[in-house]
């Protein structure tokens, strides 16, 4: 079939949830993707964030053709070789001390949340007022179930769905004084990304991150780090909150843990994984043999081959050529970046629109979050030669697009 007939027959069939780009993708490998035309394609989304090893890794795909001749999936009702397995790994690399495996981002958050107020409810002192409250901030995507929703920021995702779930508030980014204002007795958690992606790559502030540490511990609520976009070595290190040294009492990981799997995780401290009992909680398909056993080798690769350093090395490349951009174009805004997570905020959606299509249209994926921002994660095994590539086209697209907006401003005054 090709794009039209694939396009045809999806408008017939599907549900209408996504304005999909005008292309069919038909392989990957490395760090490029190929249409159907044969047209290959740089990509430097992974996928919004998963393909973390790129497409067909010999050691993944190794695995995957191994495992599935063996055991794809059975139930949790029954032991298999790998949770274990993968869970003490993700124990090691954390510093948590559990694991529930998930099917996805969104489903681990609704997890952590429910842990929250089972935690709350187990810990109620007799004649305490209820905690229940939970605490998100502005410009968080957290996921797109009930009370993932709840917890994300912008209206256009709760809107349709009114009444959310109760009891979340927003509190203002990195702002300390609404941050103390609104975090008091009755709150059981706050929870948020250390760096926000959805949100345009923005970082909290280590000052913002630690007096919501310290808040949380003063009134026994928890702390639950956002990691399914910047955990699994997005950053630089394992996960994010690792370069604010500080510890959550609850993580939650998905994206890239699998290389292009299904699989998400909810890590936890002791002292919350005490509250949860057989039948509280359940998945029927997450931590399935296949998936676990990919997620293996994932991290395997990732320490054999040292990744966690080229990522620190390749991304400070990658935010270095951004800001020297920076500098030659006044249309941008701002550079922030983390590892090989790095958002370009332009003047103007319009522009923002404009530079993301350009981008395609040459042979290069990135995408456009939080209205004006160029979102860019690209696979771990990218390399410098990569981003002088997308950095040149970057340039080139806006400094060709100065010169129409001059020329069009020009026509305008005669």
């Amino acid at each position: 079939m090709n794009l039209e007939q694939v396009k045809k027959l999806e408008d017939k069939v599907l549900l209408a949830t996504y304005e999909r780009y005008p292309v069919l993708l038909r392989k990957g490998r490395g760090v490029y993707v190929y249409d159907h035309k044969g047209r290959k394609y740089l990509d430097f989304l992974s996928g919004i964030g998963v393909n973390a090893l790129g497409y067909a890794h010999p050691a993944l795909t190794k695995v995957i053709a191994r495992q599935a001749k063996l055991l794809v999936h059975t139930s949790n009702l029954f032991y298999t070789d790998y949770q274990g397995k993968l869970a003490a790994a993700l124990v090691k690399i954390s510093g948590m001390d559990r694991v529930f495996f998930t099917n996805s981002g969104t489903e681990a958050w609704e997890g952590a949340l429910k842990l929250a107020r089972a935690y709350a409810k187990e810990h109620k002192q007799e004649g305490q007022e209820p905690k229940w409250r939970i605490l998100a901030l502005e410009h968080a995507f957290h996921g797109r179930t009930f009370g993932s929703m709840a917890t994300t920021h912008k209206e256009k995702y709760r809107q349709p769905f009114e009444p959310v779930v109760p009891g979340v508030e927003f509190v203002k980014f990195n702002d300390l004084a609404d941050l103390e204002k609104k975090f008091d007795s009755t709150v059981c958690a706050i929870g948020f990304e250390f760096v926000q992606g959805e949100g345009g790559v923005r970082p909290v502030s280590k000052e913002f991150a630690a007096k919501a540490r310290e808040l949380a511990t003063k009134h026994n609520a928890l702390l639950i780090a956002d990691e399914i976009q910047s955990g699994i070595g997005r950053t630089g290190k394992w996960f994010a909150y690792q370069h604010y040294g500080i510890q959550p009492d609850l993580v939650t990981v998905a994206k890239p843990i699998a290389g292009g799997l299904p699989l998400g995780a909810l890590l936890a401290s002791e002292k919350v994984a005490g509250c949860i009992h057989p039948g509280m909680h359940g998945t029927t398909f997450g931590g399935g043999p296949l998936a676990c056993a990919v997620a293996l080798e994932l991290l395997k690769t990732m320490d054999q081959q040292k990744l966690l350093k080229h990522i620190q090395k390749t991304g400070s490349y990658l935010a270095e050529k951004l800001n020297d951009l920076k500098k030659e174009h006044s249309s941008i805004r701002e550079v922030r970046a983390m590892g090989l997570m790095a958002g370009v905020e332009l003047e103007s959606a319009d522009l923002a629109k404009k530079v993301f299509k350009k981008m395609l249209d040459h042979g290069v994926i990135v995408n456009r979050t939080d209205e004006t921002v160029i979102r860019m994660l690209p696979p771990f095994i990218v390399k410098k030669q990569h981003v002088d590539q997308v950095v040149k086209l970057l340039g080139q697209i806006l400094s060709k697009n100065t010169v129409e907006f001059a020329a069009t401003a020009q026509r305008r005054h005669k």
